[in-house]
Protein backbone atom coordinates (compact mmCIF):
# COMPACT_ATOMS: atom_id res chain seq x y z
CA UNK A 1 0.00 0.00 0.00
CA UNK A 2 2.86 2.38 0.92
CA UNK A 3 4.57 1.62 -2.41
CA UNK A 4 1.31 2.27 -4.28
CA UNK A 5 0.85 5.62 -2.51
CA UNK A 6 4.46 6.53 -3.30
CA UNK A 7 3.95 5.81 -7.00
CA UNK A 8 0.76 7.93 -7.00
CA UNK A 9 2.63 10.79 -5.29
CA UNK A 10 5.48 10.63 -7.83
CA UNK A 11 3.01 10.65 -10.76
CA UNK A 12 1.17 13.64 -9.24
CA UNK A 13 4.47 15.48 -8.75
CA UNK A 14 5.45 14.82 -12.38
CA UNK A 15 2.08 16.08 -13.64
CA UNK A 16 2.36 19.24 -11.54
CA UNK A 17 5.91 19.95 -12.75
CA UNK A 18 4.89 19.34 -16.39
CA UNK A 19 1.97 21.72 -15.92
CA UNK A 20 4.32 24.37 -14.51
CA UNK A 21 6.69 23.97 -17.47
CA UNK A 22 3.76 24.50 -19.83
CA UNK A 23 2.44 27.39 -17.74
CA UNK A 24 5.82 29.14 -17.78
CA UNK A 25 4.90 30.57 -21.20
CA UNK A 26 1.42 31.76 -22.02
CA UNK A 27 -0.13 33.59 -24.98
CA UNK A 28 -2.11 35.77 -22.54
CA UNK A 29 0.73 36.49 -20.11
CA UNK A 30 0.41 40.31 -20.33
CA UNK A 31 -3.37 40.55 -20.83
CA UNK A 32 -3.88 42.03 -17.36
CA UNK A 33 -0.53 43.67 -16.64
CA UNK A 34 0.24 45.26 -20.03
CA UNK A 35 -2.60 44.74 -22.54
CA UNK A 36 -1.09 47.23 -25.02
CA UNK A 37 2.34 45.51 -25.08
CA UNK A 38 2.04 43.90 -28.52
CA UNK A 39 0.77 47.10 -30.18
CA UNK A 40 3.67 49.11 -28.71
CA UNK A 41 6.18 46.56 -30.03
CA UNK A 42 4.52 46.42 -33.47
CA UNK A 43 4.61 50.24 -33.74
CA UNK A 44 8.34 50.31 -32.95
CA UNK A 45 9.08 47.55 -35.48
CA UNK A 46 6.93 49.13 -38.17
CA UNK A 47 8.47 52.59 -37.71
CA UNK A 48 12.02 51.22 -37.88
CA UNK A 49 11.25 49.06 -40.94
CA UNK A 50 9.87 52.07 -42.82
CA UNK A 51 13.21 53.85 -42.36
CA UNK A 52 15.44 50.82 -42.90
CA UNK A 53 14.29 47.89 -45.08
CA UNK A 54 16.98 45.62 -43.54
CA UNK A 55 15.26 45.68 -40.12
CA UNK A 56 12.91 42.68 -40.66
CA UNK A 57 15.70 40.28 -41.64
CA UNK A 58 17.90 41.52 -38.81
CA UNK A 59 15.23 41.09 -36.15
CA UNK A 60 14.38 37.57 -37.32
CA UNK A 61 18.09 36.71 -37.19
CA UNK A 62 18.35 38.32 -33.74
CA UNK A 63 15.65 35.94 -32.44
CA UNK A 64 17.45 32.88 -33.87
CA UNK A 65 20.80 33.98 -32.47
CA UNK A 66 19.32 34.79 -29.06
CA UNK A 67 17.51 31.47 -28.68
CA UNK A 68 20.44 29.38 -29.96
CA UNK A 69 22.75 30.68 -27.19
CA UNK A 70 21.53 30.05 -23.61
CA UNK A 71 17.91 29.89 -24.80
CA UNK A 72 15.57 32.84 -25.49
CA UNK A 73 16.79 35.09 -22.67
CA UNK A 74 17.78 38.33 -24.48
CA UNK A 75 21.46 37.63 -23.77
CA UNK A 76 22.11 38.85 -27.33
CA UNK A 77 21.04 42.37 -26.27
CA UNK A 78 23.47 42.84 -23.37
CA UNK A 79 26.25 45.36 -23.98
CA UNK A 80 29.90 44.45 -23.51
CA UNK A 81 31.69 45.80 -20.44
CA UNK A 82 35.42 46.37 -19.81
CA UNK A 83 35.44 42.96 -18.06
CA UNK A 84 33.28 41.04 -20.55
CA UNK A 85 32.84 40.89 -24.33
CA UNK A 86 29.15 40.10 -24.87
CA UNK A 87 27.35 38.05 -27.56
CA UNK A 88 26.39 41.26 -29.36
CA UNK A 89 30.07 41.74 -30.26
CA UNK A 90 30.72 38.13 -31.31
CA UNK A 91 31.56 37.82 -35.06
CA UNK A 92 28.19 36.31 -36.14
CA UNK A 93 26.27 39.19 -34.49
CA UNK A 94 28.26 42.19 -35.77
CA UNK A 95 25.92 42.52 -38.75
CA UNK A 96 22.66 42.06 -36.78
CA UNK A 97 22.77 45.72 -35.78
CA UNK A 98 19.06 46.55 -35.29
CA UNK A 99 19.24 46.26 -31.49
CA UNK A 100 17.98 49.86 -31.23
CA UNK A 101 14.52 48.70 -32.39
CA UNK A 102 14.15 46.52 -29.29
CA UNK A 103 15.52 49.36 -27.13
CA UNK A 104 12.94 51.77 -28.59
CA UNK A 105 10.09 49.34 -27.90
CA UNK A 106 11.38 48.75 -24.37
CA UNK A 107 11.53 52.50 -23.62
CA UNK A 108 7.86 52.88 -24.63
CA UNK A 109 6.85 49.78 -22.66
CA UNK A 110 8.57 51.12 -19.54
CA UNK A 111 6.43 54.27 -19.82
CA UNK A 112 3.20 52.30 -20.31
CA UNK A 113 3.76 49.41 -17.87
CA UNK A 114 7.03 49.71 -15.92
CA UNK A 115 9.14 46.64 -15.13
CA UNK A 116 6.65 44.23 -16.72
CA UNK A 117 7.62 43.10 -20.24
CA UNK A 118 10.91 41.24 -20.60
CA UNK A 119 13.39 42.05 -23.37
CA UNK A 120 13.31 38.34 -24.34
CA UNK A 121 9.57 38.57 -24.99
CA UNK A 122 10.04 41.77 -27.00
CA UNK A 123 12.44 39.95 -29.37
CA UNK A 124 10.02 37.00 -29.75
CA UNK A 125 7.04 39.27 -30.50
CA UNK A 126 9.09 41.48 -32.86
CA UNK A 127 10.27 38.38 -34.78
CA UNK A 128 6.65 37.34 -35.34
CA UNK A 129 5.76 40.90 -36.40
CA UNK A 130 8.48 41.17 -39.06
CA UNK A 131 7.36 37.85 -40.58
CA UNK A 132 3.70 38.92 -40.71
CA UNK A 133 4.53 42.42 -41.99
CA UNK A 134 6.53 40.84 -44.83
CA UNK A 135 3.60 38.72 -46.01
CA UNK A 136 4.26 35.66 -43.87
CA UNK A 137 2.03 33.90 -41.33
CA UNK A 138 0.73 35.27 -38.02
CA UNK A 139 0.80 33.29 -34.78
CA UNK A 140 0.14 33.86 -31.09
CA UNK A 141 3.51 34.29 -29.39
CA UNK A 142 3.80 32.51 -26.05
CA UNK A 143 5.09 34.98 -23.45
CA UNK A 144 6.49 35.05 -19.94
CA UNK A 145 10.23 34.67 -20.63
CA UNK A 146 12.70 36.20 -18.22
CA UNK A 147 15.92 37.99 -19.16
CA UNK A 148 19.27 36.35 -18.48
CA UNK A 149 22.26 37.92 -16.75
CA UNK A 150 25.10 36.24 -18.69
CA UNK A 151 26.32 37.00 -22.23
CA UNK A 152 29.65 35.84 -23.68
CA UNK A 153 30.91 36.57 -27.19
CA UNK A 154 32.90 33.32 -27.16
CA UNK A 155 29.64 31.31 -27.03
CA UNK A 156 28.56 32.64 -30.44
CA UNK A 157 31.01 30.12 -31.92
CA UNK A 158 28.31 27.48 -31.41
CA UNK A 159 25.91 29.17 -33.84
CA UNK A 160 25.41 27.22 -37.09
CA UNK A 161 27.83 28.51 -39.73
CA UNK A 162 27.03 29.22 -43.41
CA UNK A 163 29.65 26.58 -44.31
CA UNK A 164 27.98 23.73 -42.35
CA UNK A 165 26.91 20.52 -44.06
CA UNK A 166 23.61 18.81 -43.23
CA UNK A 167 25.11 16.51 -40.59
CA UNK A 168 26.58 19.50 -38.73
CA UNK A 169 23.29 21.41 -39.05
CA UNK A 170 21.25 18.47 -37.72
CA UNK A 171 23.61 18.14 -34.74
CA UNK A 172 23.47 21.87 -33.99
CA UNK A 173 19.66 21.93 -34.06
CA UNK A 174 19.38 18.69 -32.08
CA UNK A 175 21.39 20.28 -29.24
CA UNK A 176 18.48 22.75 -28.93
CA UNK A 177 15.81 20.03 -29.05
CA UNK A 178 14.94 20.77 -32.67
CA UNK A 179 14.48 18.12 -35.37
CA UNK A 180 15.22 17.86 -39.09
CA UNK A 181 11.83 19.35 -40.05
CA UNK A 182 12.54 22.32 -37.75
CA UNK A 183 15.97 22.76 -39.35
CA UNK A 184 14.53 23.01 -42.86
CA UNK A 185 11.55 25.15 -41.84
CA UNK A 186 13.61 27.64 -39.81
CA UNK A 187 16.22 27.87 -42.59
CA UNK A 188 13.36 29.37 -44.59
CA UNK A 189 13.85 32.50 -42.49
CA UNK A 190 16.57 33.24 -45.06
CA UNK A 191 13.73 34.27 -47.38
CA UNK A 192 14.31 37.64 -45.67
CA UNK A 193 17.96 38.50 -45.72
CA UNK A 194 21.22 39.65 -47.20
CA UNK A 195 24.73 38.27 -46.88
CA UNK A 196 28.09 39.96 -47.30
CA UNK A 197 30.54 38.28 -49.68
CA UNK A 198 32.69 36.91 -46.85
CA UNK A 199 30.02 34.34 -45.94
CA UNK A 200 29.88 32.65 -49.34
CA UNK A 201 32.89 33.68 -51.47
CA UNK A 202 34.76 30.44 -50.67
CA UNK A 203 32.18 28.76 -52.96
CA UNK A 204 33.11 31.02 -55.89
CA UNK A 205 36.89 30.59 -56.25
CA UNK A 206 39.40 27.83 -55.43
CA UNK A 207 36.59 25.73 -53.97
CA UNK A 208 38.77 22.63 -53.94
CA UNK A 209 42.01 21.33 -55.43
CA UNK A 210 40.01 20.06 -58.43
CA UNK A 211 37.17 22.59 -58.74
CA UNK A 212 37.12 26.37 -58.89
CA UNK A 213 33.38 26.72 -58.16
CA UNK A 214 31.20 24.73 -55.75
CA UNK A 215 29.60 22.11 -58.06
CA UNK A 216 26.25 22.38 -56.24
CA UNK A 217 25.92 26.01 -57.43
CA UNK A 218 24.30 26.98 -60.73
CA UNK A 219 27.12 28.25 -63.00
CA UNK A 220 25.33 31.39 -64.22
CA UNK A 221 24.44 32.25 -60.62
CA UNK A 222 28.07 31.71 -59.59
CA UNK A 223 29.25 34.12 -62.29
CA UNK A 224 26.73 36.71 -61.10
CA UNK A 225 28.02 36.37 -57.53
CA UNK A 226 31.65 36.57 -58.68
CA UNK A 227 30.92 39.90 -60.37
CA UNK A 228 29.35 41.19 -57.13
CA UNK A 229 32.28 39.91 -55.06
CA UNK A 230 35.43 40.64 -57.11
CA UNK A 231 38.96 39.93 -55.89
CA UNK A 232 40.21 42.24 -54.45
CA UNK A 233 36.94 43.70 -53.18
CA UNK A 234 37.03 47.32 -52.00
CA UNK A 235 33.29 47.50 -51.25
CA UNK A 236 32.76 46.23 -47.70
CA UNK A 237 28.97 46.31 -48.21
CA UNK A 238 29.01 44.06 -51.29
CA UNK A 239 26.96 40.90 -51.15
CA UNK A 240 23.79 39.14 -52.24
CA UNK A 241 20.17 38.83 -51.10
CA UNK A 242 19.45 35.30 -49.90
CA UNK A 243 16.51 34.91 -52.27
CA UNK A 244 15.17 36.88 -55.23
CA UNK A 245 12.17 38.26 -53.28
CA UNK A 246 14.18 39.31 -50.23
CA UNK A 247 11.62 41.73 -48.75
CA UNK A 248 8.75 39.20 -49.03
CA UNK A 249 8.33 36.26 -46.66
CA UNK A 250 7.53 33.45 -49.10
CA UNK A 251 8.75 30.04 -50.29
CA UNK A 252 11.01 31.46 -53.01
CA UNK A 253 14.07 30.49 -50.92
CA UNK A 254 13.23 26.79 -51.38
CA UNK A 255 12.55 27.21 -55.11
CA UNK A 256 16.03 28.73 -55.46
CA UNK A 257 17.61 25.74 -53.70
CA UNK A 258 16.02 23.33 -56.18
CA UNK A 259 17.86 25.07 -59.06
CA UNK A 260 21.26 25.49 -57.38
CA UNK A 261 20.81 29.13 -56.40
CA UNK A 262 21.29 28.90 -52.63
CA UNK A 263 23.75 31.57 -51.49
CA UNK A 264 25.18 29.81 -48.43
CA UNK A 265 26.77 26.39 -48.71
CA UNK A 266 24.69 25.36 -45.68
CA UNK A 267 21.47 26.34 -47.46
CA UNK A 268 22.31 24.54 -50.71
CA UNK A 269 23.35 21.43 -48.77
CA UNK A 270 19.72 21.00 -47.66
CA UNK A 271 18.83 20.09 -51.25
CA UNK A 272 21.82 17.79 -51.67
CA UNK A 273 21.10 15.45 -48.76
CA UNK A 274 18.37 12.78 -48.78
CA UNK A 275 17.43 13.59 -45.18
CA UNK A 276 16.36 17.12 -46.04
CA UNK A 277 15.84 17.23 -49.83
CA UNK A 278 12.24 15.94 -49.70
CA UNK A 279 11.28 18.64 -47.17
CA UNK A 280 12.85 21.37 -49.34
CA UNK A 281 10.88 20.04 -52.34
CA UNK A 282 7.60 19.94 -50.40
CA UNK A 283 8.03 23.54 -49.18
CA UNK A 284 9.00 24.70 -52.70
CA UNK A 285 5.72 23.27 -54.04
CA UNK A 286 3.43 24.26 -51.14
CA UNK A 287 3.88 27.68 -49.50
CA UNK A 288 0.99 27.03 -47.10
CA UNK A 289 2.75 23.93 -45.79
CA UNK A 290 5.96 25.93 -45.30
CA UNK A 291 4.09 28.64 -43.37
CA UNK A 292 2.42 26.04 -41.11
CA UNK A 293 5.70 24.26 -40.34
CA UNK A 294 7.59 27.54 -39.89
CA UNK A 295 5.09 28.65 -37.23
CA UNK A 296 5.33 25.29 -35.42
CA UNK A 297 9.14 25.50 -35.43
CA UNK A 298 9.21 29.16 -34.31
CA UNK A 299 7.03 28.25 -31.32
CA UNK A 300 9.38 25.33 -30.51
CA UNK A 301 12.45 27.56 -30.86
CA UNK A 302 10.81 30.14 -28.59
CA UNK A 303 10.52 27.45 -25.89
CA UNK A 304 14.22 26.52 -25.89
CA UNK A 305 15.82 26.61 -22.41
CA UNK A 306 13.35 28.93 -20.70
CA UNK A 307 15.02 30.28 -17.55
CA UNK A 308 13.08 30.38 -14.28
CA UNK A 309 15.36 32.62 -12.23
CA UNK A 310 15.91 35.54 -14.61
CA UNK A 311 14.76 39.13 -14.34
CA UNK A 312 12.84 41.76 -16.31
CA UNK A 313 15.51 44.23 -17.35
CA UNK A 314 14.74 47.94 -17.14
CA UNK A 315 17.08 48.56 -20.08
CA UNK A 316 17.77 45.74 -22.49
CA UNK A 317 21.51 46.45 -22.77
CA UNK A 318 22.31 46.13 -19.06
CA UNK A 319 21.39 43.76 -16.23
CA UNK A 320 19.44 45.33 -13.37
Amino acid sequence: MVAKNLVCAIILLLLVSLGQAEAALNAHYYDQTCPQAEKIILDAVRNASMHDPKVPARILRMFFHDCFIRGCDASVLLDSTPQNKAEKDGPPNISVRSFYVIDDAKAELEKACPHTVSCADIIAIAARDVVTMSGGPYWNVLKGRKDGRVSKASETRSLPAPTFNVTQLIQSFAQRGLGVQDLVALSGGHTLGFSHCSSFEARLRNFSSLLDIDPSMDLDFAEKLRSKCPKPNKDRNAGQFLDSTSSAFDNNYYKQLTVGKGVFGSDQSLFGDFRTKWIVESFAIDQGLFFKEFVNSMVKLGNVSIIENGEVRLKCGVVN
